[in-house]
């Protein structure tokens, strides 16, 4: 178990110093490296920008831009904590403000204030698939979408949410809450319809 752990600790602190390379690389312009660092998080940051986008063009373009800031913010990446969770987070940002500046979306990322719901605590026993639920998340309004992805996906708390979108806290906890409440009726309704079919009723 130890010699496991041992091995898993030196595969991170490897894949580590790659990135250190990399970076260095990339700050002296080498087309090579950025092309090396872009094809790395390119599949993986395209998802996150995905979510919470309505399309896959609008997520690409998200991606774009996403990465001009992560080229350009090499310089203040000093190590601290994991490389592709500090690209992970300005593809996050990048694509906040992507909403909040596009037409599409921004009219839905003005909330009205609304009354503190509480957070259902009924969890549906059903199993679904991440990208399934990926793209339930993705059906919600767009202002449901970001924060339920804020909240229960990046992590951040409510507080952090209010201060990201500027809006209240409490707006965001009972948006968060109604997204959830939506989530688990589409999840239930889902699962009713499959086990319908599995026996044949209708």
């Amino acid at each position: 178990m130890q010699r496991n752990s041992t091995h898993s600790c030196q595969g991170i602190a490897m894949h580590q110093m790659d990135h250190e390379q990399l970076i260095k690389d990339c700050l002296k312009l080498k087309p090579e490296a950025q092309k090396k660092l872009y094809i790395l998080f390119a599949d993986s940051m395209l998802g996150v920008c995905f979510r919470y986008t309505k399309s896959m063009s609008d997520a690409e373009e998200v991606l774009q831009e996403g990465f001009i800031k992560v080229f350009a913010g090499l310089k203040q990446y000093k190590g601290d904590g994991e490389f592709g969770g500090w690209v992970r987070k300005i593809m996050v940002n990048t694509a906040l403000n992507y909403l909040k500046t596009n037409k599409k979306y921004r009219h839905d990322l003005l909330f009205d204030e609304m009354p503190l719901h509480a957070v259902s605590t009924h969890n549906p026993d059903v199993k679904l698939q991440a990208k399934e639920l990926a793209e339930l998340i993705r059906q919600l309004p767009t202002g449901f979408q970001t924060i339920f992805n804020l909240y229960a996906v990046e992590g951040y708390k409510h507080a952090e949410i209010a201060g990201m979108l500027g809006i209240n806290e409490g707006t965001s906890r009972s948006q968060y809450a109604r997204a959830r409440t939506l989530l688990i009726e589409w999840i239930e309704r889902n699962s009713l319809k499959e086990e319908k079919g599995r026996y044949g009723t209708k």
